[in-house]
């Protein structure tokens, strides 16, 4: 019979690429966010 996998719940984190990892998340949404906006907004001017 197969075991369970050991999860070890006290682990030390890397905090500083946990952090640099959801900086660059944020950048990313923020700035998909823009680029879509951007792209809605010469839609409308050129086409409508």
């Amino acid at each position: 019979m197969a075991s369970e996998p050991h999860v070890d719940g006290t682990a030390p984190m890397d905090y500083a690429e946990h952090e640099k990892t959801y900086e660059l998340f944020v950048g990313l949404t923020k700035w998909g966010s823009v680029a879509v906006v951007l792209v809605l907004i010469l839609m409308a001017y050129f086409l409508l």
